[in-house]
């Protein structure tokens, strides 16, 4: 059986509204390609950090959220939403949201690896963890479309979640991502290929793309890749949706050929 999978790529500024706006036609654009799954860019709702502890707080998000996959009669996850920390911690939490086709949030990821890095660009610093309560806990969760392994933006640079998803009986592992345009310049496609390739899944990659402030860029050229790593899908560096279609069979047959597991 086949499904159809899509990736958004947005350029998301500070204000919410505009981007519900952006993100209302992308999310329309790939139900109108028949895509059961839609995946949305790392920060799709805000990419300014003073919009985030709101943004945590407001129940409306998630009912936005939760009605756009209901319109249109999809699974929808929201690649990174802020969400509260527990504890007292005042940060907040970079989770990943996956709403069914009825609208419900049916579970959530919360990203273990926080981007705290010196990159070279315009920005040139970035902490995450000023901002950010690391996650814990690895999530995948069976869909009609296969078995979805979430992660977000720079766990793609630590091959042993991966390979846990994996383990768990992961399909289809979903990348929502902010790549900076120079590390995305360098690194992404490979380390793309490179997890699907090792865990012989599909990878679903949604990025960010082009200026958000006088700062801050990032590098789109959201992907799909199959589980032989070969490409089945690119966009470059401006807005858009891609789509795919994941044959569980031919999954198999890949694993079936090249045993990489005894799981």
């Amino acid at each position: 059986m086949s499904r159809r999978i899509a990736a958004v790529q947005c350029t998301s500024v500070s204000d919410p509204d505009k981007n519900k706006r952006a993100l209302s036609v992308l999310i329309a654009e790939a139900a109108s390609q028949q895509a059961a799954l839609v995946l949305l860019p790392e920060m799709c709702l805000s990419m300014n950090s003073d919009y985030y502890h709101e943004l945590a707080q407001d129940c409306a998000t998630l009912e936005w959220l939760g009605a756009q996959a209901a319109a249109h009669s999809l699974w929808l996850v929201a690649g990174a939403v802020p969400q509260p920390a527990p504890g007292n911690d005042p940060r907040v939490r970079s989770a990943s949201l996956v709403f069914n086709p009825q609208g419900e949030l049916v579970t959530r990821y919360d990203k273990i690896h926080l981007f705290d890095v010196e990159v070279g660009d315009a920005q040139g610093s970035y902490r995450e963890s000023d901002t950010f309560s690391p996650g814990n806990d690895i999530v995948s969760i069976e869909t009609p479309v296969g078995n979805i392994g979430l992660t977000i933006c720079f766990d793609l640079r630590f091959p042993e979640q991966y390979q846990a998803l994996r383990d768990a009986g992961a399909d289809i592992i979903l990348i929502p991502a902010a790549f900076t345009h120079t590390t995305g310049e360098a690194h992404w496609e490979i380390l793309l290929k490179a997890r699907a390739i090792e865990t012989q899944c599909y990878v679903l990659a949604a990025n960010q793309c082009g200026w958000h402030d006088d700062k801050r860029r990032t590098w789109g050229h959201s992907m799909i890749v199959g589980p032989w790593g070969d490409t089945l899908g690119m966009l470059h560096e401006s807005p858009g949706v891609i789509v795919a279609d994941v044959d569980l069979t031919e999954l198999a047959n890949v694993r079936k050929k090249m045993p990489l597991t005894r799981s």
